[in-house]
């Protein structure tokens, strides 16, 4: 069931309506703001340009999280796949082992 949680980013106050606990939602507001501070720090930008910029940090790093994690599942269905080979060239199969009698 969702349920309102309150936050505020950027100085704004915003009521999230979640099915995520409390403690998430603003875990994940406490982030956004860490985001927009690292953005903003030393640098006059206006508060849209601020939130843009550190929704593109954002959305980077999670572009090169998905690409890292398509290369890991290559990595490990090239694995599977050459063991697999090995197996079926160490064991025959039954139709071969039952042929070979």
């Amino acid at each position: 069931m969702k349920h309102a949680v309150q936050v505020t980013i950027l100085g704004q106050q915003y009521t999230v309506r979640t099915e995520a606990s409390a403690e998430e939602v603003r875990r994940v507001a406490d982030f956004v703001n860490q985001k927009i501070a690292e953005v903003a720090a030393n640098k006059a930008v206006d508060t849209l340009n601020t939130a843009v910029l550190a929704l593109m940090n954002v959305a980077g790093a999670y572009l090169q999280l998905l690409d890292a994690e398509d290369r890991y599942h290559g990595d490990v269905e090239g694995q599977l796949q050459r063991l697999l080979e090995r197996l079926e060239q160490a064991c025959p199969s039954n139709s071969e082992a039952v042929d070979g009698n």
